[in-house]
C-alpha cells in the first residue's frame, strides 16, 4: 500500500515519480501524515540500530568528543542543527550516528540527510526507503537553488537537524576538496542561526569501498571525531549587514567551514594513525 502522495485513489495506485520535485513534494506533504511519520520512525530506527550493532560488533570503532554531538542534540526547541562531515563510504550515514545512545537513534526528529538523487532514487522501492529514512535528494551539478536545498532550509526553519556531506561526493582517498556552497546558503538563509557541528570519519571506506566489488570487510579500525561547534554567528551577521551578492556570502561562510574541517581532518588523522 502506498503511504504518501495524493489522497485520490487512482493517484495512490500510480508508481512514484522519481524526479526531485515530486519526491520533495511528498516529503513535505505526505497523504497520511500520522501513518507516514510512524513508519518513518520505525524504519529509521531499525536501520540505524542494525548498523549500530553490526558495526560495533565486527569492528573497532573509536569515538572522540561525542559529548559535543549529544549537547547539540539537546539544544533548545526551535534551534536548528547542521552537522557537516567528510564522505568516505556509502555507510557513513548511518554508522556515524551509531555511537549515540539508543534514545537518540529512535527519536522522531532524527536527522535529515542530503543524498545524491542519481544514486539513491533509482527506482520506486529505493525511493520509498530513502524517503522513509529522511534522505533528501540532491541533483549534483544543479547548483544551490534546487528543490533539495530549499527543503533543507525549510527544515532548518522548523528547528530540525540536517546533515550535509559538503564535499558533494564520496572522497575515500581523503583528498583535500573544496566544499560545495549549498551549506553556505543553508546557513545564510536559515531564519534562525543554526548550530554548525563538524565531524570527521576515517576507516569506513575500508569496510565498504565505493566501487565494485561491493563486499563488506569486517574487523577494521574506524575513527569518528566530533569538532567544536563553529562560531559563525558574527560572520553571518556581518554579511547580512553588508549585503554582498548572495554568492559572495555563501562563499565566505563555506570557506569558514572548510578552514575548520581541514583542521579537524588533521586532528582526526593523528588520532586514527597513532600507535
Amino acid at each position: 500500500m502506498t503511504l504518501i502522495g495524493s489522497s485520490d485513489n487512482a493517484s495512490l495506485r500510480r508508481p512514484l515519480s522519481l524526479d526531485t520535485r515530486t519526491v520533495i513534494s511528498r516529503l513535505r506533504d505526505p497523504a497520511f501524515p500520522v501513518v507516514w511519520n510512524a513508519t518513518s520512525r520505525l524504519v529509521s530506527s531499525v536501520v540505524v540500530l542494525l548498523a549500530k550493532y553490526a558495526a560495533h560488533s565486527l569492528n573497532l570503532i573509536n569515538v572522540y568528543n561525542m559529548d559535543r554531538l549529544v549537547e547539540a542534540l539537546e539544544r533548545p526547541k526551535g534551534v536548528p542543527l547542521i552537522t557537516v562531515s567528510n564522505h568516505v563510504s556509502t555507510i557513513d550515514d548511518p554508522v556515524m550516528w551509531s555511537p549515540l545512545k539508543n534514545k537518540y537513534l529512535t527519536r522522531q526528529d532524527i536527522r535529515w540527510s542530503l543524498v545524491a538523487h542519481e544514486v539513491c532514487y533509482i527506482n520506486t522501492a529505493l525511493a520509498y526507503f530513502f524517503m522513509l529514512t529522511r534522505n533528501v535528494p540532491i541533483v549534483r551539478g544543479a547548483g544551490v537553488y534546487q528543490e533539495g536545498v530549499n527543503f533543507a532550509i525549510e527544515r532548518l526553519s522548523r528547528g530540525d537537524w540536517v546533515h550535509v556531506f559538503p564535499e558533494g561526493k564520496i572522497n575515500d582517498k581523503m583528498e583535500n576538496m573544496r566544499l560545495k556552497w549549498g551549506v553556505g546558503r543553508m546557513i545564510y538563509e536559515s531564519p534562525e542561526m543554526p548550530i554548525v557541528l563538524p565531524m570527521h570519519v576515517i576507516g569506513l571506506q575500508h569496510i565498504l569501498q565505493p566501487r565494485p566489488p561491493y563486499i563488506i570487510r569486517p574487523f577494521k579500525k574506524v575513527t569518528i571525531n566530533h569538532g567544536e561547534p563553529l562560531s559563525l554567528k558574527d560572520l553571518v551577521r556581518e554579511l547580512k549587514e553588508a549585503q554582498p551578492p548572495p554568492e559572495v556570502a555563501r562563499k565566505h561562510i563555506t570557506d569558514a567551514i572548510e578552514l575548520e574541517t581541514t583542521k579537524l581532518k588533521k586532528e582526526t588523522e593523528k588520532l586514527h594513525y597513532k600507535q
